[in-house]
């Protein structure tokens, strides 16, 4: 028999098993299975489906998302919100102002500060993506059951939150 691809379905739940038995054999299986959707989603950029496919990268849609979510914010809030310094953000979102997909207004109550906002080009540009993007994950989970595409979600939201706090505990740390 050929040697297993670490990175296809080998066991029933769809995950390759790593070959030595024992507690952490799990946790060996789980840490692999997180590295390939880290490489496979970078591949494909879960950039969606049809002309819009890979045409927006993941930190633009985030801010683009979140800006859609929260409401206009400043650069720290935004930072804060992501768990990324404020350079970072400010880089991120300059091109994005370039192209007119935000819009940096005056803050209402501090003319002096900058407000970031979702301009309605980019809301139009968020929506279609977001589509595109559906229609993938629609496509991937094809033949799951809605039961199964909620407890995935849930349980992916979880670990998303679990890594978050991990992160900002490491960021309190290293400031204090």
């Amino acid at each position: 028999m050929p040697p297993q691809d670490m990175t296809t379905a080998a066991s029933p739940s769809g995950g390759a098993v790593p070959e030595h038995p024992g507690p952490d054999r799990l946790l060996d299986s789980l840490q692999h299975q997180v590295a390939v959707f880290a490489r496979r989603a970078e591949q494909t950029r879960l950039g969606g489906v049809g002309q819009v496919r890979n045409s927006m990268d993941r930190a633009a849609y985030l801010l683009l998302n979140r800006l859609d979510r929260e409401g206009p914010m400043g650069v720290k809030a935004l930072a804060a919100g992501m768990g990324i310094d404020s350079s970072t953000v400010t880089r991120q979102v300059a091109p994005l102002v370039d192209t007119g997909l935000v819009k940096r207004t005056s803050h209402p109550e501090d003319g002096r500060a900058v407000v970031l906002q979702l301009s309605p080009r980019g809301q139009a540009r968020l929506n279609e993506v977001r589509a595109s993007r559906r229609e993938l994950m629609s496509q991937v989970t094809d033949g799951w059951s809605e039961e199964e595409r909620d407890t995935f979600c849930a349980l992916l939201t979880r670990f998303n939150a679990s890594l978050a706090a991990r992160q900002a505990a490491y960021q309190s740390a290293q400031s204090d």
